[in-house]
């Protein structure tokens, strides 16, 4: 069903509901208002009553007190004075509770003024009962009349009485205010009551209109979609027997390609099985490379160790023309040394002739040395210029060997990345071997999923007959609610 409009029906059968509720809950509230007044209205008779009664004693104890005093001071009677007492206590306990009870202000004064006129009559009579009590009765009597007791209780009396009519007018206001309250209490229920059915008839009304209206337009769109449903579900029963048919040629179509994975498994293995081979004969060609690379490494060491010799050869060599050097100046120093001593021989005369014969043989001796030092520095030299020809020989094959590992080394990564390439050639090949036996299985799994998609599709175009049958009885099912709203 649409959504037409914001207020649907679930809404107005709520607010059909809700108006009797809130129209008990409004009436209950006034109702709660109202009692709650009637209440303080009837605590207020009641307090202002109790005033009045309370306000009868007070005159009560009164003349009580005055007939007692009278009687004490005719007889002097015990029971009198005790009657006198028992009035003024009361009294006393009358006023308290006045005072406790008393809202009006004009009461409050009253009552100030009665209190104060009592208490001078208490004062008067005390006054008389103790003349008494001293055998002055004569006296008492005479007191009593010139306080003017007759004045002072009528001027009591009349207190009293305003103080009476003043509370009769209190509780006539509240009673009148009680019976107000009841007819206002009174008037709400029936109002409350007539707005609750006016209220929740104009609703239900407009629930029962509402109702018909979204059934006629539900039924009517029921119809049509019924008739909607029906062309489709005519067109999806044409669409299912196409797919039938299709999943039927489908089924053929994968048995064949089922026959055709197996035979591409078949020559995966093979190819797994000649990579096989190509990776064996790899491993052969790296280990002869890894033995040439291991001799090529043991030459380089042994040339290696040949080159130290010749350069300590070198060293040595160098050191010998450092000593010939050192022989040849100390030949030419020799020689100076003969000559001054020949030239101080000479000087010498005759005694030094001994010592000029042995300076000539000395320095026959250092040109000998000389001599000597200068071939040595020679054939040295020539040594050198050799062992430099068979440094720069051996830095030759020194460069040759390494350059020979180079190759040997590349030769070895070369095979190595032969080795991995057939490895990966050989991992591949067990791949797509298993890959196409995992097809030629998910091949066989989607030819038996096909097989079973076609008995559903056969199963499903009968029941798409059985929808289109329920779906003209739901069309006249549309038709008979839209005939009975």
């Amino acid at each position: 069903m649409k959504k037409h409009k914001i207020w649907k029906l679930r809404h107005w059968i709520l607010l059909g509901y809700l108006v009797p509720v809130v129209a008990l809950i409004l009436s209950a509230g006034a109702t709660v208002v109202n009692v709650h007044q009637l209440a303080t209205t009837l605590e207020e008779v009641k307090r202002a009553r109790e005033v009045k009664e309370d306000i009868d004693h007070v005159n009560l104890n009164v003349q009580i007190m005055s007939r007692a005093t009278r009687g004490y001071l005719l007889q002097r009677n015990p029971t009198s004075l005790l009657d006198f007492n028992k009035a003024k206590t009361d009294y006393m306990a009358l006023i308290d509770e006045l005072n406790a009870k008393v809202t009006s202000e004009a009461q409050l004064q009253n009552l100030t003024e009665v209190k104060a006129l009592i208490d001078q009559f208490i004062d008067v009579h005390q006054n008389m009962i103790t003349l008494v009590n001293e055998n002055q009765s004569q006296e008492g009597v005479q007191a009593w009349r010139e306080s003017n007791g007759r004045a002072l209780n009528s001027e009591i009396d009349s207190l009293i009485l305003a103080m009476e009519q003043i509370e009769d007018e209190i509780v006539a206001t509240d009673e009148a205010l009680q019976v107000e309250a009841l007819r206002r209490l009174q008037l709400t229920l029936i109002s409350a009551a007539a707005l609750s059915v006016i209220l929740s008839t104009l609703i239900g009304t407009l629930i029962v209109i509402k109702a018909s209206r979204i059934m006629d337009q539900a039924a009517g769109e029921i119809a049509s979609s019924a008739s909607e449903i029906a062309a489709s579900v005519e067109q999806q029963e044409r669409t299912s027997s196409q797919q039938v048919a299709s999943m039927s040629e489908t089924s053929t179509t994968m048995d064949e390609l089922g026959a055709s994975s197996r035979q591409s498994a078949e020559q995966a293995e093979a190819a797994a099985a000649g990579a096989q081979q190509a990776l064996a004969l790899a491993e052969g060609g790296t280990l002869a490379v890894e033995r040439s690379l291991e001799g090529m490494t043991a030459l380089r060491e042994k040339v290696d160790a040949i080159a130290d010799q010749i350069l300590r050869l070198s060293e040595q060599t160098s050191q010998i023309g450092g000593i010939s050097g050192l022989v040849s100046d100390l030949a030419n120093q020799t020689n100076m040394l003969a000559l001054n001593a020949a030239v101080e021989a000479v000087r010498a005369g005759e005694h030094g002739r001994g010592f000029a014969v042995v300076s000539g043989e000395i320095r026959k001796l250092a040109d000998q040395s000389k001599r000597s030092a200068e071939k040595i520095n020679a054939l040295v030299a020539d040594i050198q210029t050799a062992i430099n020809s068979t440094v720069m020989v051996t830095d030759e094959g020194t460069k040759k060997v390494e350059e020979g590992v180079k190759i040997a080394e590349e030769t070895a990564d070369a095979f190595a990345g032969v080795a991995d390439a057939v490895n990966n050639v050989v991992l591949n090949s067990q791949q797509i071997s298993l890959n196409i036996k995992q097809q030629a299985v998910a091949i066989q799994q989607v030819v038996s999923a096909m097989n079973s998609l076609n008995t559903g599709a056969q199963e499903t175009a009968s029941g798409i007959s059985q929808i289109k049958i329920g779906t003209h009885q739901l069309n006249e099912s549309a038709v008979q609610l839209k005939m009975a709203i």
